[in-house]
């Protein structure tokens, strides 16, 4: 089957107000071009997930830079066979990517310093050592896949990197740093709370990982990168890998999870046999509440 539907995403943080007015012209505009996924928006900024057929895709994305505000939003993408998204959902929210601290990165000139993936492949080609790559994701993304000897911080959900993170200041608070997830919205938000703790040497890996697959093919990465929609999980080719996502409690799971004796196709599987818990709440509205 071939992939003809356009998968993409993006993110600014970038000051918006009539959040209402902005909802419902987006909602009208999604419907005209017959789009799926989920925008988040609010003062802060907004944060898009969407897929659809090329020409519709673009045409929304023409319209939607027609506003300045949103003019230089750097977009990834990537292609599948089948639309990944259930519906379309515009949702105002606090924060677009949730840290409890609100307008963190609202002006541009709260911008933390980003290293772009051809970049980061030098350094670390050169010196890996002297690099401490920083997985800010959960630890279910985590399990599929990060950079080869990235510090991970055991979380669950982002709002507990402000904890985790404070405790490691006095050990890590003068090494030179690079914050990474999906696509750039928590690592970039992340890079700038930790200028704010006090690390002297921070970056945000500029695109997130699914822009370091398409520039650099994955090096000096190990396994896939989850993905915020049905297709779980992708390549270093930015293709719809084997991963599957747990009926019962949502956990992504890699082909090897899956061969368990205690994985059962729609019923369970490894991380929730013997628990009540038939959510992990990954899922909220759509497919997965979206971190990007």
């Amino acid at each position: 089957m071939p992939c003809n539907i356009l998968n993409t995403s993006g993110y600014k943080f970038v000051v918006l107000d009539h959040l209402d007015d902005l909802r419902a012209t987006l909602k009208e505009q999604l419907a005209i071009w017959q789009l799926k996924g989920t925008i988040l928006i609010s003062e802060e900024g907004v944060n898009i997930f969407l897929a659809g057929l090329e020409e519709s895709l673009n045409a929304f994305r023409h319209w939607l830079m027609q506003d300045e505000r949103f003019l230089d939003i750097p977009w990834k993408d990537s292609w599948s066979e089948s639309q990944p998204f259930n519906r379309m959902l515009v949702k105002i929210k606090k924060e677009i990517i949730s840290m409890d601290a609100p307008m963190l990165c609202q002006s541009a000139a709260k911008r933390a310093r980003s290293v772009s993936p051809t970049e980061l492949q030098q350094w670390l080609a050169q010196n890996r050592d002297a690099v401490i790559m920083l997985d800010t994701r959960n630890t279910y993304e985590v399990r599929l896949g990060s950079f080869d000897q990235a510090l991970t911080l055991a979380i669950d959900h982002f709002r507990e990197f402000p904890s985790k993170i404070k405790a490691l200041l006095p050990v890590l608070g003068d090494k030179k740093i690079v914050t990474f997830c999906t696509g750039g919205i928590r690592c970039e938000k992340a890079a700038l709370y930790m200028e704010q703790l006090g690390f002297e040497d921070v970056y945000q890996l500029d695109g997130g990982i699914l822009k370091y697959f398409e520039d650099c093919q994955g090096a000096h990465y190990v396994g896939d990168c989850f993905v915020f929609d049905k297709r779980v999980a992708l390549d270093k080719n930015l293709q719809k890998t084997d991963a599957a996502m747990c009926f019962a409690c949502l956990a992504p799971l890699t082909p090897e999870e899956q061969q368990s004796p205690l994985y059962i196709y729609e019923k369970q599987c490894p991380y929730c046999v013997g628990t009540k818990k038939k959510s992990n709440q990954l899922l909220t509205t759509g497919v997965y509440s979206h971190g990007h």
